[in-house]
């Protein structure tokens, strides 16, 4: 006679288990949780209690900052010895009060491409910078977007004959004394949030 059950899971957590640890580490609430995977808050609370137990850590604190990895993740047992070096920019982020709306928006709008949606969080590419929008109440002080143009007119005419309603002309910023110029041009998202474009002329 085999053993009655579900099969004991290979890994130290099973994968809901997992997907609950990352969120937490991400620093997700139980209800925010809750709310993106579509179940209960008490469902989380169970996870997350059955991961610090499993783990042998004291509480949710130490769970944020627990470093481990899946045992099929490609972290899984790398070494940490390599100094830490920054790169690009990967990703940039901004809360939006409609989903829907900012994604007409700066799908259509503003031509960038969709790379994914998972339930309220969407993922647009800016030249290989990911544009991370996530649906929620927008606080003040979030960072301006400057997106890049080659011909700052013709983006400036194109953009307002989709709908864009710009804040003023492009105009100039400054002028290196090599005779590069900066110019740019602001506009809002349908959130309020300021943003530009911008692009670099040689004046020469």
């Amino acid at each position: 006679m085999g053993e009655r059950g579900r099969p004991r899971h290979p890994d130290r957590l099973t994968p809901a288990e997992w997907r609950v640890v990352d969120a937490v580490r991400h620093g997700l609430t139980n209800r925010e949780i809750a709310r993106r995977r579509g179940t209960s808050p008490d469902a989380v609370k169970f996870h997350v209690g059955n991961a610090v137990r499993k783990l042998g850590l004291t509480g949710r604190a130490d769970l944020r900052a627990w470093r481990g990895a899946p045992a099929d993740s490609a972290l899984a047992g790398r070494s940490t010895e390599e100094a830490a070096v920054l790169g690009p920019i990967g990703q940039v982020s901004r809360t939006v009060s409609d989903l829907g709306r900012a994604k007409v928006f700066y799908g259509d709008v503003l031509g960038l491409p969709h790379l994914y949606t998972y339930g309220d969080l969407a993922f647009y590419d800016c030249d290989g910078v990911r544009l991370f929008l996530t649906s929620g109440e927008p606080q003040g002080g979030e960072s301006v977007l400057y997106f890049g143009v080659p011909d700052i007119n013709a983006a400036y005419d194109t953009l307002r004959e989709r709908g864009v309603e710009f804040l003023g002309a492009p105009h100039l910023i400054f002028r290196h004394e090599s005779g590069v110029e900066e110019w740019m041009a602001f506009f809002t998202d349908p959130d309020g949030h300021t943003t530009a474009i911008m692009a670099r002329a040689d004046s020469r």
